[in-house]
């Protein structure tokens, strides 16, 4: 299989087609329960992507060898392919791949603002950065009673970011961190993580930030893997899985820049 590294590949650039990793047959269909489609759950290390039980990493205690740790690389192959990452719990070391039977999607050009949300735009009082703060962002994001993000997928995460592939929307008011949302970028697929609230529609006025980056810098997925009834509020769908590889795959092999719109505001061409 080929060799997906953070090396070789650059957020936004296209990957090779011949580089899109394949998911393994099998996995077993699991109820995620909470209104969740059912989808098929890969673990992690066996399944996917490649499993050497006697690689040197792990050779050298035969009966209790170590698990490898995920990685940069290991969470690109998985998102080019489809899948994303997810945990028990943040005490729970265990993880394991979802592949969801129905995907959910923001439609770039169907985002939903609302006129509460809009007044709240235009009345202001609130800063928009970017990366300024993502361990901040994660942080947050992890930082309720039921949670993916365990410190091995907290810590890829940081790894991505310090590598110029997951990046945050962060939305100050009053000096501090109010809300926000981080993902994770490959060619023109944004994939969205998580976001949070620390302020009333801190996590909406990100969000729509964040699309107006999107359709600005040319992406042409937003993948949200499920919804919510908050997320279809804003625009949000479901799609099958097989519609939505086809978009991945699309989008994975084309080029967008994630940085378009602070080139445009630069110039005089104001977005949020």
């Amino acid at each position: 299989m080929p060799r997906i590294s953070a090396e070789r590949f650059r957020p936004g650039l296209p990957i090779d087609p011949d580089d899109i990793p394949r998911l393994p047959e099998g996995g077993e269909i699991h109820a995620l329960g909470g209104g969740l489609p059912l989808a098929r759950i890969f673990q992690f290390p066996q399944d996917f992507p490649g499993y050497h039980p006697m690689s040197k990493g792990m050779a050298h205690h035969m009966l209790s060898p170590v698990r490898p740790a995920l990685s940069p690389e290991l969470m690109i192959r998985a998102y080019a392919a489809g899948i994303f990452p997810m945990s028990d719990g943040a005490d729970h070391a265990g993880i394991f791949w979802v592949d969801p039977q129905r995907r959910g999607i923001f439609p770039l050009d169907a985002f939903h603002v609302s006129r509460s949300l809009k007044r709240r735009i235009a009345q202001g009082g609130f800063t928009i950065t970017v990366n300024r703060d993502f361990p901040g962002v994660i942080t947050a994001c992890a930082d309720r009673s039921e949670t993916w993000i365990n410190a091995d997928i907290k810590a890829t995460y940081l790894s991505l970011h310090a590598q110029g592939f997951a990046h945050s929307v962060e939305v100050w008011m009053d000096g501090a961190l109010a809300g926000g949302v981080f993902g994770v970028v490959l060619g023109a697929a944004y994939f969205g993580e998580s976001m949070f609230s620390r302020r009333t529609d801190g996590s909406k006025i990100a969000l729509a930030h964040l699309v107006a980056r999107l359709r600005m810098g040319g992406f042409q997925l937003f993948d949200t893997q499920f919804t919510t009834e908050h997320l279809e509020s804003l625009g949000a769908v479901e799609i099958p899985r097989a519609e939505y590889r086809r978009r991945l795959q699309l989008a994975v092999t084309s080029h967008a820049d994630f940085f378009a719109l602070d080139r445009a505001e630069d110039s005089g061409m104001g977005a949020l």
